[in-house]
């Protein structure tokens, strides 16, 4: 790899992966030491092609999903079968790999700025922004973006644009999914709210069990399904359907909510 190589947003690709080993090797011990990740489906993400691969997710923190998720996908394809065991995995990452992320979160500090030239593709958000609700149009960059790291690597997603559980499924993702034409595979992931604050930098609570699934790619007609057909798709598949609530007990309905109100006081202060 050259010297002075870049990836198609400019970004140099012997930073990135400097960023990325040192990032990863600061971080391990968050899933493998101070607590414990489980993982399922590593084969999955060795059978995929290297490029035009659209990783769809719950979400449950600003930042420590996506880095377990640089973990898993580096560790799988260097051969461990459903493990981070040996951080080594990380001293040859693959580098066309990029995450959805709103832009002013990538914008506040250090930490931000370094995790978003690793591999983010900011967005501005049209339904909120600092705080408060907007309503704005989708900018045609931020989407041609998208498409742009799509057709250099894989990039993840979180359709519900939010940390809260059983939000709705933003739209854009399926216009995103019918026009680029991408493999999509669903994600799904718990403990990571449990274990740390809510940008998931601070380690909030350790012995926690931490869990990542990745599924088979969905089967979808690019084509001939419809919008809210693709939508309905992703929320089954990342399991946030509204259906699903009717399965969970109402306890453990409050004390998610709960820690939800928890964590909204403890980032005020």
């Amino acid at each position: 790899m050259g010297l002075f190589k870049k990836n198609p947003f400019g970004h140099y690709l012997f930073l990135k992966k400097w960023l990325i080993r040192i990032m990863g090797g600061l971080t391990h011990r968050r899933y493998r030491g101070f607590n414990d990740l489980h993982i399922e489906g590593s084969q999955v993400l060795r059978d995929l092609p290297d490029t035009n691969v659209l990783f769809i997710s719950n979400h449950q923190t600003y930042f420590a999903d996506v880095v377990a998720m640089y973990h898993v996908f580096n560790a799988s394809l260097s051969g461990r079968e459903d493990s981070i065991k040996n951080v080594g995995y990380l001293w040859n990452p693959k580098l066309n790999m990029y995450y959805v992320a709103a832009r002013e979160t990538m914008k506040g500090g250090l930490l931000p700025k370094v995790l978003a030239y690793a591999g983010s593709v900011s967005i501005d958000r049209t339904w909120r922004a600092a705080g408060q609700d907007v309503n704005r149009q989708v900018k045609m960059s931020d989407i041609s973006n998208i498409g742009k790291a799509l057709d250099d690597g894989w990039v993840v997603t979180f359709p519900q644009g939010t940390t809260k559980p059983w939000k709705p499924i933003r739209k854009g993702t399926a216009h995103i999914i019918k026009r680029y034409k991408p493999v999509v595979v669903p994600i799904v992931i718990d403990g990571f709210r449990r274990s740390f604050d809510r940008k998931g930098i601070r380690i909030k609570k350790r012995n926690i069990l931490q869990s990542m699934v990745i599924k088979q790619p969905l089967e979808i007609d690019y084509d001939n399904e419809s919008i809210n057909q693709i939508v309905e798709k992703i929320e089954y598949a990342i399991e946030q359907h509204p259906s699903l609530l009717k399965v969970i007990p109402q306890e453990e309905l409050e004390a998610i909510e709960a820690l939800n109100e928890k964590r909204r006081y403890s980032a005020k202060n």
